[in-house]
């Protein structure tokens, strides 16, 4: 009698799945987003101490930032994947796969490919400064990606708004009911703690030295509350009463449904609030349960094995010249050694340097779920968006490319680099980190780069200089709005003045305009000339 393996396969893929959370922080630039990562692994006790101190004035740098423009500048330019695990305080043990993203609108794109692999977002706002452009933008595309939020007031302990204030701030401008799970314990500047408003709890915190370790919690009985915070209590109480009053109390349907929000207040660099969060997570965050495919079909989480590719990095490890393709699991079990098939080639593709992914740090993976993120190196064949699969095959939509609003020709600057120049250009293309664009033109010895934003030129100039010794100057050029356009109308295209067209590299053409009116003057007087839009970086 032969026994099916079948059925129990499934069960533990089920249940591996529901133990994963699968989330990404995003906020707008010094919201605290990496200082919030790093003190969530901390709480996990994944680190021992929050930060390295280098550089002058004992400035901290993060597990997350690790690239040497990031340590330099103090901001995320690249996204980065934290797995580790976590035990609730109940008892109840889940896989956290956190993912740092880049807060500056210029790596929108990489921020974009992110939110393609999570179940949820974490989104961070400042409490002085509350809902800020990027971070509106970044929420459209949860929105639009119908990704639960959880909401963060952070930096409590420094003056900032009134709390009620935010909330209405919130609900106004992104039409998201506020569920607060915790309210603060005096106000912005005078952080004592927080009403947990489902225990009726005070959890007073204690600073820790520099904050480098989790801060110590009291939980007082609200019987006794007053006695330890006074008026402040009240009036923590008082707010609270009013939010239930205003339906503000936390509904895990609505939640899941991207029409309210819960909210929590914390104090990142004080590790205030942090574990709250941790159990937030942990508790409400939905796990994984299947993505859908380029058709709408669901791949349930207990099908066959598949993944897509979300992003490509080079350069994280200057002993070594390989890169790593971070593929999400979306559905069932891999095994490092398993030979997928490639859906964009219909060729194996070999998963013997599979690796477990925690910021820079690396190591040998050799099992994965649903939700989990793998790092496949030595992937030279794989792009962002590309799907991996087994036994049933599977496509997953893929990821475009944003509307470049700057261009810049690079060049070689040193002759005897051709060959690290070539290699380099290439590299940084299929990252993601710029498109690459040519022409007749200008030749394959002065291709243009193209970027949402001019940050990602200078982070492009820096890797070709340090990891491929080949120096580039930019020259920048005078556009600003590109479009889609048709082979048959190219000719007609290039005759204009103030427009030019370029290949990418994915055969797509693109015209170029100075500006937006150009645009319009063109279209206006080509009408039969077809230009169709790209993505643009705030949808």
């Amino acid at each position: 009698m032969t026994i099916s393996t079948a059925a129990p396969r499934t069960d533990r893929v089920s249940a591996e799945a529901r133990r994963r959370r699968t989330f990404a922080v995003i906020s707008h630039p010094d919201a605290g987003k990496s200082t919030l990562t790093e003190a969530l692994v901390l709480h996990a006790k994944a680190i021992t101490e929050a930060g390295a101190i280098h550089g002058k004035a004992g400035r901290r740098s993060t597990v997350s930032d690790w690239m040497e423009m990031e340590k330099a500048r103090g901001i995320s330019i690249t996204s980065t994947a934290l797995q580790f695990p976590y035990t609730t305080q109940t008892g109840n043990s889940c896989v956290i796969n956190l993912l740092d993203t880049p807060g500056h609108a210029d790596f929108s794109e990489d921020t974009y490919r992110v939110l393609t692999a999570v179940d949820c977002a974490v989104m961070l706002i400042d409490a002085a400064k509350g809902l800020e452009p990027q971070t509106l933008k970044l929420f459209q595309v949860c929105r639009h990606r119908s990704i639960p939020i959880i909401t963060v007031i952070n930096k409590w302990d420094r003056p900032g708004r009134h709390a009620l204030e935010l909330m209405d701030e919130i609900h106004d401008r992104i039409q998201l009911q506020t569920t607060p799970l915790t309210w603060p314990v005096g106000i912005a500047g005078d952080f004592k703690g927080v009403l947990d408003r489902r225990s009726g709890t005070f959890i007073r915190f204690t600073r820790t030295a520099g904050g480098a370790t989790a801060a110590p919690e009291e939980h007082i009985d609200a019987s006794r509350a007053h006695d330890a915070a006074g008026a402040d209590w009240d009036n923590a109480i008082e707010e609270s009463e009013l939010l239930s009053a205003d339906g503000a109390d936390f509904d895990r349907d609505s939640f899941l449904r991207c029409t309210s929000t819960p909210v929590l207040f914390t104090s990142a660099a004080l590790n205030f609030g942090v574990n709250q969060l941790l159990e937030v997570l942990a508790e409400l965050a939905p796990s994984p349960s299947g993505q859908l495919d380029v058709d709408g079909n669901l791949r349930e989480a207990t099908a066959p094995f598949s993944a897509f590719v979300f992003k490509v990095q080079a350069g994280m490890d200057s002993a070594h010249r390989d890169r790593i393709a971070y593929a999400r699991v979306c559905s069932g079990t891999f095994e490092r050694g398993d030979v997928l098939t490639h859906a964009a080639t219909g060729k194996p593709f070999v998963t013997k340097y599979a690796q477990s992914v925690f910021g820079q740090q690396r190591s040998t993976l050799d099992t994965a779920w649903p939700g989990d993120v793998i790092g496949l190196a030595n992937a030279a064949a794989l792009r962002p968006g590309d799907t991996l699969y087994s036994e049933v095959a599977v496509q997953f939509p893929p990821i475009p490319s944003f509307s470049p609003e700057h261009f810049s020709v690079a060049r070689n600057t040193d002759p005897s680099k051709h060959k690290q120049f070539r290699k380099g250009i290439e590299q940084l293309d299929q990252e993601g980190v710029v498109q690459v664009l040519r022409s007749d033109r200008r030749g394959d010895q002065a291709p243009v780069l193209a970027a949402v934003g001019p940050m990602q030129f200078e982070v492009a100039a820096h890797r070709m200089a340090t990891e491929f010794g080949a120096p580039i100057s930019l020259e920048s050029l005078p556009y600003t709005v590109a479009r889609i356009c048709d082979a048959a109308d190219a000719p007609t295209l290039q005759k204009l003045a103030s427009v030019e067209v370029f290949t990418r590299t994915d055969g797509v053409m693109l015209a170029v305009f100075s500006t937006k009116w150009r645009l319009e003057n063109v279209a206006r007087e080509n009408p039969t000339v077809t230009l169709r839009s790209l993505v643009a970086a705030g949808d």
